[in-house]
């Protein structure tokens, strides 16, 4: 089991650290989803810290298993903001399923940790 979950926590850690660099970058495909849900370009940038602090606290859960905690808290509540503003602009399942996915791995995870 303690296998499934490093693997589980790097794969979080990974997605998450690429997302939240990229809307800290401001990468075109980033600044155009938050035009496109109507949300301001600060909140791009609070967004990917938020997903890049949620990363370094999974990487740190390798050494000190409360950071996993932490790490997996953060990304649940920003899985569920990204879900609810998919719900907000009536967006389709296929562009809400990744959120909804990475949310309830974020979710399992927690769950072996606790």
């Amino acid at each position: 089991m303690e296998i499934f979950i490093w693997v589980l926590q790097g794969l979080l850690a990974a997605v998450f650290l690429f997302a939240g660099l990229g809307k800290l970058f401001g990468a075109a495909m980033h600044k155009a989803n938050f035009d496109k849900w109507q949300l301001p370009q600060w909140f791009r940038i609070v967004t990917g810290l938020v997903e890049t602090v949620a990363s370094v606290f999974l990487i740190l859960g390798y050494w000190n298993e409360l950071y996993i905690a932490y790490g997996t808290m953060i990304l649940i509540l920003v899985a569920m903001g990204g879900i609810f503003t998919h719900i907000r602009i009536k967006d389709s399942m296929t562009a809400t399923f990744p959120i909804t996915l990475l949310g309830i791995l974020a979710i399992i995870l927690f769950s072996l940790i606790v």
